[in-house]
């Protein structure tokens, strides 16, 4: 190989990175499709979930969304049953957004999914490889300053 040949695609960490992100995706997107959910639907399910009534402004700054980003996939969850919108009663103007009973339930089961998910593909290493390889990520995300959501 000449010296200023570029480097083989396996040369990259980026290339491991995004070969085993592509897949463990895949994956969920495949187990939350199965439940008729996304992976944004179910990112909103799960905080709505920890958070409770919460106005949409709220959840918009939470998780790093324009607030028409969230308008749009609370209108999803509310046309599928899960969350609901309610105007606030001092003022009608605002609402906050919450689970439905539907969505309450359903909720802890995609859990269990996102569960399963990460243990297909990581549950053989051990706590510490696991803890490991998570504060690396964490240092990356931290070192860049990312603040949005990995949901698409």
């Amino acid at each position: 190989m000449a010296k200023d040949s570029p480097n083989n695609l396996e040369a990259h960490l980026g290339y491991w990175v995004r070969y085993v992100s592509n897949h463990v995706s895949h994956a969920f997107t495949q187990k939350l499709a199965a439940k008729n959910v996304t992976v944004a639907e179910w990112v909103v399910l799960r905080e709505l979930y920890s958070l409770g009534a919460v106005y949409p402004s709220e959840l918009a700054e939470k998780l790093g969304m324009t607030r028409g980003a969230i308008s749009k996939l609370v209108e999803r969850l509310r046309v599928k049953c899960l969350a609901e919108r309610y105007a606030v009663e001092s003022d009608a103007r605002y609402q906050t957004i919450e689970l439905t009973a539907a969505g309450k339930r359903l909720t802890p089961t995609l859990a269990k999914l996102a569960d399963e998910n990460d243990h297909e593909f990581f549950g053989h290493l051990t706590k510490s490889q696991r803890t490991e390889v998570a504060n690396l990520l964490k240092d990356i995300v931290q070192r860049n300053g990312w603040k949005d959501l990995p949901i698409s």
